[in-house]
């Protein structure tokens, strides 16, 4: 079994174009749809994922639930809810780390092997780059040491500036930036 630096890859990219087996949306509560990543998913997805989505009930902030992923390549969508970035003081660094934790068991439950990840919060939720790559990488490479039924681990950042801080995270762990091939 490859080591855990050999199964994240840092990819800069579109996470709606994704052929893995899941892909991670970084959702708001009612999961019923939103901006960013969100709303990508759920345009890319159509309306079979906010179909599925109505009827799960929501889902609360560092937790995971699993639907179909409609029209998008990937089989599913693993929703998980980041925290709002406070000050850094109000347990944010601790449930950011619980929705990549989460969103890992899921996948781990439903027998999935290949995952990709955005940065979760840190867009419109204001989570500070730099440490939300960090505990990303660290949260997803802990569980990877673990857990040996997860193949692959991409983190698939849309902007070079959000690359550059998962590269950097990641390097620490021996893992980093990669061709763009199919990860399956």
């Amino acid at each position: 079994m490859k080591g855990v630096g050999e199964r994240i890859e840092v990819v800069q990219g579109d996470l709606t174009h994704e052929a893995v087996d899941a892909i991670v949306n970084a959702a708001n509560r009612s999961l019923l749809g939103g901006g960013g990543v969100d709303g990508a998913i759920h345009r890319g997805g159509g309306r079979a994922i906010l179909d599925a989505c109505r009827k799960l009930n929501g889902c609360e902030t560092g937790d995971a639930k699993i639907t179909t992923a409609g029209a998008l390549p990937s089989r599913y969508v693993i929703h998980t809810v980041g925290p709002v970035y406070q000050d850094g003081q109000h347990g944010e660094p601790e449930l950011l780390a619980r929705c990549y934790r989460r969103s890992l068991e899921v996948a781990v439950t439903h027998g999935l092997k290949t995952i990709a990840f955005p940065a979760i919060s840190c867009g419109v939720y204001g989570y500070p780059l730099t440490e939300g790559a960090r505990i990303a990488v660290d949260a997803v490479a802990t569980f990877l040491g673990r857990e040996e039924s997860i193949h692959r681990v991409r983190f698939v950042l849309f902007d070079s500036v959000a690359f550059e801080a998962f590269r950097q995270a990641a390097g620490e762990w021996g893992a980093g930036p990669q061709d763009g091939s199919d990860p399956r």
